[in-house]
């Protein structure tokens, strides 16, 4: 049974997985050993997550074009050092998303249900999304993280 909590603010950190809207201002979010509910919306979440770490939900999309060219469906640095990148299923700008954490994710495959996502500790969730969208989605984040990497190691970046 999934926990219901009245958080005020939610911020994505080390042990977050996945947030994944389940109604108006209600979102169930995954962690490495717990997932619960929040009275919250998944937008929400990332914006209290980003001003958390020093920006904004904007200012993160803004640096990801930077970085890698992508303004739709951007994956976002949400915090650097710990390299929590989180990438949306669908577009952020007309409608809460589901949205991934990178840093957890171990494999994806095609089931009977949807796409799987299984996490490094066996976590699984099913999104009803076709697979060339999820695939789609972790090379954008990937492609993300390699750029954060390059300009942490002070490498230069392909332009794409």
């Amino acid at each position: 049974m999934k926990k219901i909590m009245q958080k005020e603010a939610y911020e994505i950190n080390e042990e977050t997985l996945a947030i994944l809207p389940l109604s108006d201002n209600r979102v169930l979010v995954y962690e490495l050993e717990d997932s619960f509910e929040l009275c919250n919306s998944s937008t929400q979440i990332m914006e209290d997550s980003c001003l958390y770490f020093g920006s904004t939900l904007d200012g993160r999309r803004k640096a990801t074009a930077s970085l890698i060219g992508v303004n739709y469906k951007a994956p976002i640095i949400v915090e650097e050092t710990k390299e929590l990148i989180f990438f949306p299923m669908a577009s952020t700008r007309f409608r809460d998303t589901t949205w991934i954490g990178l840093k957890n994710l171990k494999s994806y495959y095609r089931s009977d249900d949807g796409i799987v996502i299984e996490f490094q500790k066996g976590q699984k969730i099913t999104l009803d999304s076709s697979f060339g969208v999820v695939d789609n989605q972790i090379l954008r984040a990937t492609r993300l993280e390699s750029a954060l990497r390059g300009r942490k190691t002070g490498k230069k970046r392909l332009k794409m």
